[in-house]
């Protein structure tokens, strides 16, 4: 026979293993959890970034960046978001940090989206991911656009509001001046369309004069509509400085006080390119679709002018003219972008098929450690109760269930029942209240007259009428009176005199008559009234009585069970009287909104009574003062 502690010590083996093996489960959930940004937002996508040469290899440095995220139907559900795309969030790879984003183009009907969200240091030569969580509905608007931008960006146009020449979505806020018709379908939403007549201009300030030597990165997507000589994409002035970022004959170039950058190939018209100039250290250089173009060996001399698109106006610029074609995403900052940063956005926001490998979205994924409420903690609870309820626990569950259904049933219906009645006593009123001073209208041998009060219902309104037990007495009241009145009438001839004689009018017998038929009629509608409300009764009185039942049942049954296997401890008899108890609960989830609505509709029943009442008061009196005898 072993010892207890030979026993432990062949145990000890599989014990570690199996805590070894709860630690690595917790472990896994608690850091899926934390991976998590935030419970609220229910799905999230993965977004890669690639530079190395599975996607778009970029070997220089990049920086901080505002990446194009372009979103469509067979990437993104639009049906999961809201129809705004504010509940759109981007975090980081670290699952904490949330990234600086704004949207210029959300179209949830034809489900297309362009948002530009800033990726901090974005690196060369790596792999980059983040996430996009979504489906929040009660998520507020992000913050303003501004903020997606560097502090070094001092201004970018979008070009997306129909409305106006181009809003700055930089700190800056160098609105241009200008109102040229708008291209809706450019390279990313909403465009610039120009035809070499009109400048559209920057503004100088807000925005910030150019130093001298300062450096300086200016990028614009064109689309030429003709190749021009000399055309001005852009330029600024300054007395006798100047810099302009032309096209000439389909050839991109800088022209600094009358230098001009080195000579590349032309460009084609009716395709975009992307065209960037960026000053330093004594040199200019042109990107043309990411790549160095040309070069011109000059300083920045001091501009501070306001910044010219489309057309210099300048008297200096004679021998240029304005460009004609499209412009987007014009950006200029007050810093030298690297080359990789150049070549980074020329892939990203163009439409080859190498902004795909760029940047890739990933299938969605559904968060399964959503905050839980307090309600569904208690329901998960009760759960866990019923799985000990006994037998006679669940008959009796059961029967309160089929109590609470028939109540409320009868209950919804009555509601309805007397909607209607108040609805159609309304419209009885006002017609009551038109005839009751002369009841002549209603004075006939004729039973359509009577049921329509005397002609003034149409067939459906009096059809809406008899559902009001006013209507009705008045109906029964005017019937005793036309039938009354049929044996009073006497009419005598006077062969001579050819003479009718009427004798009208109703003795005191009589009214005291009508007034009976007429509680005898209360009586019945309060019947109506009444009827099926006893289920309600009974499910006030017998539900907790059920429900105590159930719960005693059950507890004996617990404590005979423990009785015979002689376990006493919390963990063997708690489930049992959590299960009994589950049964009083049961019954009293029966009782106590039968109890509310009995009382809501014995009140409103109450009224009708009252109602009914006082109509036949007023009913009596008119027809006593009417019918004299």
């Amino acid at each position: 026979m072993h010892s207890p502690s030979t026993r432990f010590m062949s145990r000890t083996p599989r014990i570690l293993n199996s805590l070894l093996l709860a630690l690595a489960l917790t472990t896994s959930f608690v850091s899926a959890a934390e991976n998590w940004w935030d419970a609220k937002w229910p799905t999230r996508k993965k977004i890669d970034i690639d530079t190395t040469g599975k996607g778009v290899a970029i070997a220089e440095p990049i920086g901080t960046t505002a990446v194009l995220v372009r979103l469509h139907e067979g990437v993104f559900s639009f049906m999961s978001a809201k129809e705004d795309g504010s509940d759109l969030r981007f975090v980081a790879e670290d699952g904490k940090t949330e990234l600086k984003h704004h949207i210029e183009k959300w179209d949830s009907l034809l489900n297309e989206a362009y948002v530009w969200v800033q990726v901090p240091d974005l690196k060369p030569a790596s792999a980059t991911s983040l996430w996009l969580y979504y489906g929040n509905t009660e998520a507020p608007a992000p913050e303003a656009a501004k903020e997606t931008y560097d502090a070094n960006t001092t201004l970018v146009y979008h070009f997306a509001d129909a409305s106006k020449a181009g809003t700055d979505s930089s700190a800056t806020g160098a609105n241009a001046e200008g109102a040229p018709p708008p291209a809706a379908g450019s390279l990313i939403g909403g465009g610039l369309r120009v035809f070499g007549q009109t400048a559209i201009k920057a503004p100088a300030p807000p925005l910030g004069e150019w130093a001298p030597g300062a450096p300086l990165t200016v990028s614009a997507w064109i689309k030429p509509s003709a190749l021009q000589p000399n055309a001005v994409i852009l330029s600024r002035r300054d007395g006798a400085n100047a810099f302009i970022l032309g096209l000439d004959n389909g050839i991109p170039f800088v022209e600094l006080n009358k230098q001009r950058s080195s000579v590349g190939a032309p460009i084609a018209a009716g395709a975009w390119h992307h065209v960037a100039a960026v000053a330093d250290a004594g040199t200019i250089t042109v990107y043309v679709d990411g790549k160095s173009y040309g070069a011109l060996t000059a300083a920045m001399p001091l501009l501070k002018g306001p910044v010219e698109i489309d057309k210099d106006t300048s008297p200096a610029a004679a021998s240029f003219v304005g460009y004609t074609g499209e412009i987007d995403e014009l950006q200029i900052s007050k810093t030298a972008r690297p080359a990789g940063f150049i070549r980074f956005a020329a892939v990203n926001q163009g439409s080859t098929a190498d902004a795909a490998k760029l940047i890739t979205v990933g299938e969605d994924e559904a968060s399964d450690h959503e905050e839980e409420g307090e309600i569904m903690k208690h329901l998960s609870l009760i759960t866990d109760i019923s799985k000990d309820l006994t037998f006679d626990g669940w008959v009796v569950i059961v029967l309160c269930t089929v109590l609470a259904i028939m109540g409320w049933i009868i209950a919804a219906g009555k509601v309805m029942y007397l909607n209607t009645i108040e609805k159609a006593s309304k419209e009885f009123m006002k017609r009551w209240e038109t005839i009751s001073s002369d009841l002549t209208a209603i004075d006939t041998e004729d039973d359509e007259s009577i049921k329509n009060i005397g002609g003034s219902m149409s067939g459906k309104m009096q059809k809406l009428m008899k559902q009001s037990p006013l209507y009705q007495l008045y109906h029964l009241g005017s019937q005793e009176i036309s039938h009354r009145m049929k044996s009073f009438r006497q009419v005598t001839f006077n062969p001579q005199e050819k003479k009718e004689a009427k004798v009208m009018g109703l003795s005191g017998r009589s009214i005291q008559a009508i007034k009976a038929t007429l509680h005898g009629g209360m009586v019945r509608e309060v019947q109506k009234l009444n009827g099926k409300l006893v289920f309600l009764t009974i499910g006030i009185a017998g539900g907790p009585y059920l429900g105590l039942l159930g719960t005693v049942i059950g507890v004996m049954i617990t404590f005979a069970v423990i009785a015979k296997s002689g376990e006493v401890e919390v963990n063997s008899i708690a489930p049992g009287i959590a299960g009994a108890l589950l049964a009083t609960v049961a019954g009293l989830a029966v009782a106590i909104p039968a109890l509310f609505i009995y009382s809501y509709l014995s009140s409103r029943i109450k009224d009708v009574v009252s109602n009914m009442e006082t109509f036949i008061d007023e009913f009596v009196t008119k027809m006593a003062e009417h019918y004299k005898e």
